[in-house]
């Protein structure tokens, strides 16, 4: 017995794909994010976080990072208003991911302030006053690591209610672990380390969900 909706053939084919759209964009930003912070010189992730490379001259991938990734998320959410309509959740989570998706968007459309060394020739401290676009690439990420938290918290709803105790509760501990490394009070020299360990939480969760989706869609 499936948990998904099912759906009509003659659209079956273009809601797989959305849904694969997810798989695609929880691998992306990982591997462009974490390709480059271990390779260009200077970057160090124990201080640097993932958005600041952005900056420099081979900024322009991590904006690829974070915009393909978002226009993906935005497909995916799609995908899922299909495949999980009608039930529980069915219209909160994609509405959630689609947000997850345009703050990542606006994650690469506004770019962090230089700082702590980064980009080679920065200042060594913090600037006295964030920039507005640093102000702003600051609230998407918040609203992309929010939605997504959310979601995964709503989905385990729905799969505890559906009798999947496994999955109800990979979705609800990624979301409280991603909540705890993401909101709650730690030293600011972790900052950097903990939100990249989410980001690998949360990436991990999109590409498991797409994966189920697919599966089950029929």
């Amino acid at each position: 017995m499936t948990t998904l909706t099912s759906v009509p053939e003659t659209p079956l084919r273009r809601t797989r794909f959305l849904l694969g759209c997810g798989t695609v964009a929880g691998l992306l930003f990982p591997a462009l994010s974490f390709g480059q912070a271990f390779t260009r010189p200077g970057f160090d992730l124990r201080r640097h976080a993932l958005s600041a490379l952005t900056l420099g001259d081979l900024g322009w991938l991590q904006v690829i990072a974070f915009v393909g990734t978002g226009l993906l998320a935005v497909a995916f959410a799609v995908g899922l208003r299909r495949a999980l309509r009608p039930g529980r959740a069915g219209t909160a989570v994609p509405v959630l991911v689609g947000v997850y998706g345009v703050a990542m968007i606006g994650g690469g459309i506004f770019v962090p302030d230089p700082a702590l060394g980064w980009p080679p020739g920065a200042p060594a401290g913090l600037p006295e006053q964030a920039s507005t676009g640093s102000i702003l690439h600051t609230v998407c990420g918040a609203a992309a690591f929010l939605s997504l938290i959310a979601a995964g918290l709503l989905l385990a709803r729905r799969f505890a209610g559906q009798g999947h105790r496994g999955w109800a509760s990979y979705s609800a501990a990624s979301a409280a672990v991603a909540f705890v490394l993401t909101t709650l009070p730690w030293s600011e020299g972790s900052a950097s380390t903990r939100f990249a360990v989410a980001a690998v939480l949360i990436s991990g969760w999109l590409v498991a969900l797409s994966g189920r989706a697919r599966a089950e869609v029929a």
